[in-house]
């Protein structure tokens, strides 16, 4: 199918990466299309954008990058507009796949899986990968997620890998003003809303590279408050598994809590701590705050080892998923910790304007 295609690309502080995923773009083998930088103008993204022959949007001082986002979209004008970011690897047919979709009415939106390219990434950015992709522990987010077929309807799509139908973004508004780390649930929820259809491409990979772990702690911990917010204002995007995930930081410091009470108080015989002959001290809740730590702590690890095997990266190999634990309780941890903030705010009336985690200036 043809039609005019526009990929705006937010890019904040990282002018390097930006030159690689623009020269993925521009190599693309589908030729109607345009490429949009938009981010602070000051950013020496804009440098690259321009040396590179690719137009550049000022985003006005934009504090979000759903604000920087609907600034390129008032500027810009196509028929189908493509989302992605500044950090990606972009295969040459990756247009190609979105845009055949199209050509079927039901199709609004359209997106694939984004997985971190396999050799050009550390160790921990495979970890994190994998367990991103965990069929268990973040199965209801868009990390990895693949369809069962060639094109499957599905509730929202990654902001890194997305295609709509212009009609539709102008039908809505556009993003959600001041929305950040959820932007692409708030809109993919409006869209359904009102009546439309997004689906999923299993085979339209973009390669996106995961951010190093201490600014993913950041990222998901802003995710969780900012999910917490969005679905006070939509109460319908309410899961059970958001509050699940609150109750996390707490339950670990609990467990920790009783732990050490229990070990304070005789609940092991010292110094035969690692002997699992229970009848060594005697029943009661000082026992079981000695041994329900180290059990929950090994059933933790091995739901995270098998939802990490069982998951759909391509980094999966023997050491990623044995360290996948690792980033699992650091994603929940930070997750909960989001969600209590959010909740926070909700009750002293100080939702408000969610700031990106990459600074704007």
């Amino acid at each position: 199918m043809g039609g005019s295609v526009c990929v705006i690309i937010p890019s904040v502080g990282n002018s390097t990466e930006l030159g690689i995923a623009i020269d993925g773009l521009l190599a693309q083998t589908y030729r109607d299309i345009s490429i949009v930088v938009v981010g602070p103008g000051s950013d020496p993204g804009k440098d690259v954008a321009e040396l590179k022959g690719v137009r550049f949007i000022d985003d006005r001082g934009s504090k979000t990058r759903a604000d920087a986002c609907n600034i390129a979209l008032e500027q810009t004008d196509s028929e189908f507009v493509f989302f992605t970011d500044d950090d990606v690897i972009v295969p040459e047919n990756w247009v190609a796949n979105l845009v055949r979709w199209f050509e079927r009415e039901e199709v609004s939106g359209v997106g694939g899986p984004n997985f971190a390219p396999p050799e050009e990434s550390t160790l921990w950015q495979r970890v994190i990968d994998v367990t991103f992709c965990s069929t268990i522990f973040t199965a209801g987010t868009n990390y990895g997620k693949v369809g069962g077929s060639d094109l499957d309807e599905v509730n929202q799509l990654p902001g890194v890998n997305s295609a709509y139908r212009r009609s539709v973004l102008n039908e809505v508004g556009g993003f959600d003003e001041g929305a950040i780390g959820a932007e692409d649930v708030l809109l993919d929820y409006r869209i359904r809303e009102a009546g439309h259809k997004i689906w999923t491409d299993r085979t339209a990979v973009i390669w996106h590279r995961r951010r190093n772990l201490s600014r993913v702690r950041k990222q998901i911990g802003n995710y969780g408050l900012v999910r917490t917010l969005a679905s006070k204002k939509y109460p319908e995007l309410h899961e059970f598994t958001h509050t699940l995930v609150a109750l996390f930081p707490p339950l670990v410091i609990g467990a920790f809590a009783f732990f050490f009470w229990g070990l304070a108080n005789g609940g092991v015989a010292w110094p035969d701590f690692w002997d699992i002959r229970l009848s060594a001290v005697p029943m009661g809740l000082p026992r079981t705050g000695a041994h329900l730590l180290p059990t929950l702590a090994g059933l933790y690890n091995l739901i995270a080892w098998y939802g990490s095997f069982k998951g759909a990266s391509p980094n999966r190999d023997f050491l990623t998923v044995f360290l996948s634990p690792i980033v699992s309780f650091s994603l929940h941890w930070n997750y909960g910790i989001g969600v209590i903030r959010g909740n926070l705010r909700i009750l002293t009336g100080r939702s408000g304007l969610q700031i990106d985690d990459r600074s704007r200036s």
